[in-house]
């Protein structure tokens, strides 16, 4: 009985990380994709001119480039928030130092050139729902995307909002083009505006918010951003200078070519994975990111002679909701840690299982904790809730103490009865029964995976490319 106590504390776990990062992992790259809707080919329909403008509202009055920026970097949204996250780590790196910094980081050009802009790239990794949407829509609609820029342009100029000043200089190229650049070359002005006001009619936009929306249809700029000549290149290829808009059917252009971003997205759900083998063993590493539900996910694994190793993660920055695991077993034994928290609310499970039996434990950050153990010849468990009651089974009889007493179950029939003892709960062997932050957790930074903090991992990974989510975010 406690042996299948033991494994379905295991199987628990993951079957919380395997439903949260359920989604198919495809190698990456970068390649055109078909542009506007008579290509299109993606999953479902495609997005109405309405919808489309709607998704695109809070950036069509950005100037050129930097709009260019956020469609290519939209198309890797598990980046954005890795970067983003990245940059508050770093809020002491400015100007060339920032940009020799995030040249060293293995995200897509788009989104290194975005750490210039931080209030851009905070406020799309604080709306991942719209943003996957956004990059979506990129990928499957380029062109369509690109012309429901142009529409809102037009209607905030016909409606009065849309005008040059010292910020930005806006020209009429031709009758359906209008094109935004910085006054002065040197200085980038991010415009604040709210998509409802200041296009003459109100704009709804699904999954995107942000405090910074001011209440008219006037354009507001924050301090301006020096691109200077070191944007042009320098230390770095992807710097202000090297995008622009092409709004004659070649969309984002980068370095004077189309440049469609991610060309693994497939309807939203993309990924990495890689596989090494040599004459010792094996290892393999996969990462991905669900755009219909925010999560992000990553796994490894090693097999050797020796034994085998495997972790995962999975975090959904939108509900909070967290998920690992560090599994490892070899020909004598097997062992794991797991942990899930959502809401504040966190329960750590681990177990060990050998010739001489198993043994399984899990803890919760409101105070509840059980361990359970079957051996050759006895068995049992004992548990503790938060306020206090405990519960405990041995070699199939069944105990509670509520306060008043030790009471055993016959027969559906609680009767008082001394401590149960000789069992295998009380004296939890190999040290589980504990919450575990270091060696052997899917935590440590250290024999345990080399994963960082929960509490890192709550904020975003440090090394994450794609990886690690949970939940959906209804």
């Amino acid at each position: 009985m406690i042996r299948t106590f033991a494994k379905q504390l295991l199987s628990t776990a993951l079957s919380f990380l395997l439903v949260i990062t359920a989604m198919p992992f495809e190698a990456g790259g970068q390649q055109p994709a078909p542009a506007g809707s008579p290509g299109y080919a993606g999953q479902g329909a495609p997005m109405s001119a309405e919808d489309l403008q709607g998704l695109v509202a809070p950036i069509a009055l950005y100037p050129d480039a930097l709009v260019a920026q956020i469609l290519a970097a939209s198309t890797f949204p598990d980046q954005v928030a890795v970067a983003d996250y990245w940059l508050q780590q770093n809020k002491n790196l400015t100007g060339s130092a920032l940009m020799q910094a995030a040249d060293t980081q293995s995200w897509d050009p788009s989104v290194k050139a975005l750490t210039q802009f931080p209030s851009v790239l905070d406020n799309l990794a604080k709306n991942l729902s719209w943003t996957s949407a956004l990059g979506e829509a990129y990928h499957n609609q380029s062109a369509d995307v690109m012309s429901a820029i142009q529409t809102l342009r037009a209607k905030a100029q016909a409606a009065g909002n849309l005008k040059s000043s010292p910020q930005i200089t806006v020209v009429q190229q031709s009758p359906q083009v209008i094109v935004i650049q910085p006054a002065n070359p040197q200085i980038v002005y991010v415009p604040q505006y709210n998509p409802t006001v200041v296009y003459g009619a109100p704009v709804a936009t699904p999954g995107y918010s942000t405090a910074a929306l001011v209440t008219t249809g006037i354009l507001a700029f924050g301090a301006g951003i020096a691109v200077g000549a070191m944007m042009s290149g320098g230390c770095c290829s992807w710097g202000y200078s090297s995008w622009n808009c092409g709004w004659h059917g070649t969309a984002v252009v980068y370095h004077g070519g189309a440049y469609y971003g991610n060309s693994a997205w497939h309807g939203g759900y993309y990924g990495t994975s890689t596989s090494d083998y040599g004459a010792y063993g094996s290892a393999h590493y996969s990462q991905g990111y669900n755009p219909s539900t925010g999560t992000y996910a990553r796994g490894a694994s090693t097999s050797t002679a020796y034994g085998t190793q495997k972790v995962g993660q999975a975090y959904n920055p939108s509900t909070g909701a967290y998920g690992a695991t560090h599994q490892g077993s070899n020909a004598y034994s097997s062992w794991g840690s797991s942990t899930a928290s959502k809401n504040g609310q966190s329960a750590y499970s681990q177990h060990y299982s050998d010739a001489q039996g198993s043994v399984g434990s899990v803890q919760t950050s409101n105070g509840g904790k059980a361990v359970g153990g079957t051996g050759a010849y006895n068995s049992g468990a004992a548990g503790e809730t938060a306020n206090g009651n405990k519960y405990a089974t041995a070699n199939g009889n069944q105990y509670k103490n509520t306060g008043s007493g030790w009471q055993k179950n016959d027969n559906g029939s609680w009767n008082n009865v001394s401590k149960p003892s000789g069992s295998s709960y009380q004296n939890t062997p190999h040290g589980y029964g504990q919450q575990d932050h270091s060696g052997g957790s899917a935590f440590s930074g250290s024999g345990g995976g080399g994963w960082d903090s929960r509490a890192a991992s709550s904020r975003g990974w440090s090394s994450r490319g794609g990886g690690g989510g949970w939940g959906g975010r209804r």
